[in-house]
């Protein structure tokens, strides 16, 4: 991630991603450079930051350089890179172009929710025998990003009911119309389901969207400017002849994009490629102002538009995790005998858990967090609450016919960990659906403090809300087996501080698909 994109994603400020097919395959250099400039352009001036998406030499970029940009729209060697494609392109270390999937996948890996394009795939002519469907399609229904678009492109079939119905995607209209536009033309004769008359109707759209943590993506459909749209049959006519060649040509799938639209702008003497130039300049006017629009609503959300609290109390701290109630019994001598010999020992009784640690410690600064945890209604949640009465336990759950976490280490009288044993089955109840009645808390909290003992589930529900709110989220990994569980999915990208030992770092390397450092590995 380029580091002035990186920066403006760490400080919450609207950031728009951009493809680079429309570069490598869309026009001729030098034009090609000249309209990325141009649209870079217009997103900076119109308050975001361009974060123009590609492929160079292996390796997936968000935010181009300008040498970068030229390289790609001058370099005649470049792929079309969509989703299928990126395994291969990355692997063998090529340069490309990504399309509306493969910069959907890229955008929401770097976390930015606002992608602009020129026009989306669709179901290409024909489809209904050759199965031509482009990936877009399937990508705006399995990756959550915001896609500001002029429609299909115009030499493609789409209903939006299929991406509404068959997607479950969200596809909404931009403007004052209804109509679902086509590309180079204002009118495809499908009417949209949804219609959202400015940017900052299409900002609480998509934070919506984003709210509910749906896997589906949102489309915006920007008609082109009435005053440099094409006209309609002079494009269809265009469009006919140009298919025909197509056809006769033997060309499908990802190559026939670019031949179309080189053809049809040379069967209406440069007028769709002016109507091209004109959307796309149109769509990141829009979809800048969109971000900025989203940006502005999500600070507003972080700094307490949520229902006021009662009192004037400063918001707490939470902590997320496991209450353990510990017996430690080292041995007397270095050897322990084992086959079923009693050793002399000492046997203490302490307690513990990654969160009530943490939670401790907080409250022993003075700082009182909130600490969501659970335990069972038995002798040892008693004696854990006894032991705890200076911490805030009041939202901690006391489950009927449930054990209290426990843990048994036993110890040589050498110090070393011989055998350790752990009933924690408990730490299973501390679920997604009771992390979240404290919404309120957890989305006003200056910190958040998360243990490895607690679900998969749940930490991805923390990480979603800290991703959406830009909240301070800690992440102790507390042992081997359990510190990969934020790194599984994009989750971890939300965290601001883990503090693994090299155990659990390697372990995380591991998930990550990292080589190990050299003088690491055996270490």
């Amino acid at each position: 991630i380029q580091p002035s994109v990186q920066e403006a994603l760490m400080e919450g400020r609207p950031v728009v991603a951009l493809e680079s097919t429309i570069i490598t395959h869309g026009m001729g250099y030098p034009q090609n450079l000249s309209m990325a400039r141009e649209v870079e352009e217009i997103v900076t001036t119109n308050g975001a930051v361009p974060a123009t998406v590609g492929i160079l030499r292996g390796r997936i970029h968000v935010g181009l350089t300008d040498e970068e940009l030229e390289f790609l729209a001058s370099n005649k060697n470049v792929v079309k890179v969509s989703r299928r494609d990126l395994p291969f392109v990355l692997s063998q270390g090529l340069s490309g172009g990504t399309t509306v999937s493969g910069t959907m996948i890229a955008a929401h890996k770097a976390g930015i929710p606002v992608f602009v394009t020129g026009g989306i795939g669709g179901v290409h002519r024909g489809g209904e025998n050759t199965l031509d469907v482009s990936a877009d399609l399937t990508e705006l229904g399995r990756t959550p990003v915001a896609v500001v678009s002029a429609g299909v492109n115009d030499y493609l079939l789409v209903l939006p009911p299929l991406l509404q119905e068959t997607q479950g995607v969200c596809v909404a209209a931009f403007g004052e119309s209804r109509e679902f536009p086509a590309f180079f033309s204002r009118q495809s004769g499908f009417q949209a389901p949804y219609h959202v008359r400015d940017e900052e109707e299409t900002a609480e759209l998509i934070a919506s969207a984003l709210g509910l943590g749906l896997s589906s993506g949102v489309l915006i459909a920007v008609p082109c400017p009435q005053e440099r749209a094409a006209s309609g049959q002079v494009i269809e006519e265009a469009i006919q002849q140009a298919l025909g060649e197509a056809r006769s040509k033997g060309i499908t799938g990802k190559e026939l994009t670019p031949f179309m639209l080189q053809k049809i702008s040379e069967l209406t003497d440069g007028k769709s490629l002016d109507s091209n130039l004109a959307l796309i300049h149109n769509n990141a006017r829009v979809g800048s102002r969109i971000a900025v629009a989203l940006s502005k609503l999500q600070k507003a959300r972080r700094k307490g538009n949520l229902p006021h609290r009662e009192d004037t109390t400063p918001p707490q701290p939470v902590v997320i995790g496991g209450i353990n109630v510990d017996f430690i019994a080292k041995a007397l001598n270095p050897v322990i005998l084992v086959l079923g010999q009693t050793n002399a020992g000492r046997v203490r009784r302490t307690f513990g858990g990654v969160g009530r640690n943490l939670a401790d410690c907080l409250s022993r600064l003075g700082q009182t967090p909130l600490f969501l945890s659970a335990v069972g209604k038995d002798e040892h949640s008693e004696s854990v609450l006894h032991y705890c009465h200076h911490m805030d336990m009041s939202a901690v759950l006391q489950l009927e016919g449930k054990s209290t976490a426990t843990y048994c280490a036993v110890i040589t009288g050498a110090g070393e960990l011989s055998v350790g044993l752990g009933d924690m089955d408990i730490h299973r109840q501390i679920t997604e659906q009771y992390v979240s009645q404290f919404k309120e808390n957890l989305c006003q909290a200056p910190l958040i403090c998360i243990d490895g003992n607690v679900p998969l589930p749940t930490i991805q529900y923390v990480c979603q809300l800290a991703r959406e709110w830009q909240l301070a989220v800690c992440y102790e990994p507390t042992d081997e087996n359990k510190a990969s569980k934020p790194f599984l999915s994009d989750s971890w990208k939300a965290l601001t501080y883990i503090s693994p030992n090299l155990q659990e770092l390697r372990a995380i390397n591991r998930t990550l698909g990292n080589p190990l450092p050299a003088g690491i590995e055996h270490s």
